[in-house]
Formats: C-alpha cells, sequence, structure tokens
C-alpha cells in the first residue's frame, strides 16, 4: 500500500514525500515506482520525454536494465503548496563494471490526490573509480542512519 501525502505541503510533508520517492525508486521496481505518479503523469528525464504510467514502467525496466546496483539519495531542496524541487545523486554501474556517480535537479507538481502530474530531471554522468563510492547500504531502502546528500557534502 502507498501513503499518498496531499498537498498543500508543509515543510514536514513535503520531506516526507521526497523520502517516500526515494524509498520507491531504490526498491528498483519498475511496476512499484509509477504508482507515485498520476496515471497521465508527464515527464522530462534527460532528453527523454514521457507521458503516462505505461511509459514510465517501459523507461524505469530499461533504466535500471542498464544502471545496475543503483543506490539514490533525494533531498528537499524547496517546496510550495503543490510543488517540490529535489537535488539528488545516485550511483550505479553499467554491465562492463564502470561505475557513474549521476547528480541532478528534480522539480515536481502534484494533483489534489498527491500524485505526481510532472516530473522535469536535469541529470548530469560522473565516471567515478569503485573506490570512490560513497553509497554502500544493502541495496533497497537507505537505511534513517545513513547520511543525506548535505551530510556527504554533494
Amino acid at each position: 500500500m502507498i501513503r499518498i501525502l496531499l498537498p498543500p505541503f508543509t515543510r514536514e510533508t513535503a520531506i516526507a514525500k521526497v523520502r517516500m520517492a526515494e524509498d520507491s525508486w531504490n526498491t528498483r521496481d519498475p511496476e512499484h515506482v509509477p504508482l507515485g505518479y498520476a496515471p497521465n503523469s508527464r515527464w522530462r528525464n534527460r532528453a527523454e520525454f514521457l507521458t503516462g504510467r505505461p511509459e514510465i514502467v517501459a523507461f524505469l525496466r530499461r533504466k535500471w536494465n542498464r544502471e545496475l546496483d543503483y543506490r539514490l539519495i533525494k533531498e528537499l531542496w524547496a517546496f510550495g503548496d503543490d510543488r517540490i524541487a529535489v537535488p539528488f545523486a545516485y550511483e550505479w554501474h553499467d554491465d562492463g563494471g564502470n561505475w557513474y556517480r549521476s547528480y541532478g535537479n528534480e522539480n515536481w507538481a502534484f494533483d489534489s490526490d498527491g500524485h505526481m502530474r510532472t516530473r522535469y530531471a536535469s541529470i548530469n554522468d560522473l565516471p567515478i573509480r569503485e573506490s570512490e563510492r560513497k553509497y554502500h547500504w544493502p541495496l533497497g531502502r537507505r537505511p534513517d542512519s545513513y547520511p543525506g546528500l548535505s551530510e556527504l557534502g554533494l
């Protein structure tokens, strides 16, 4: 069961919404993640434009078939009544063992039911050595005791 937090957001509910999104993405489950999005949600992810949950599912399948051992951290940057801005970073490797840290920013807008209706993501990839990785928790949800982006200096 997905818990939905409704706009208008307070600082506390915006932080909770960001953590719920992070936790969902860290499942790497392309069928689960889109449940937090409106059925007709519109995305811009890098240079790719998507509309609706079926396109989002297909996109996430492609993404996680390419981005292996994916671990993500999101953080609240700013919020308004029905909008949230989020910086994020995630680490992953390709099937050749090449590691990357991907940095980005997302702008989110929500409908009155608390589902994300738009997501605009700008992302850059930084090649890193495996020894430079910073995200070392078991696959899945980031433990509450694990530092966030600000604490990691990212």
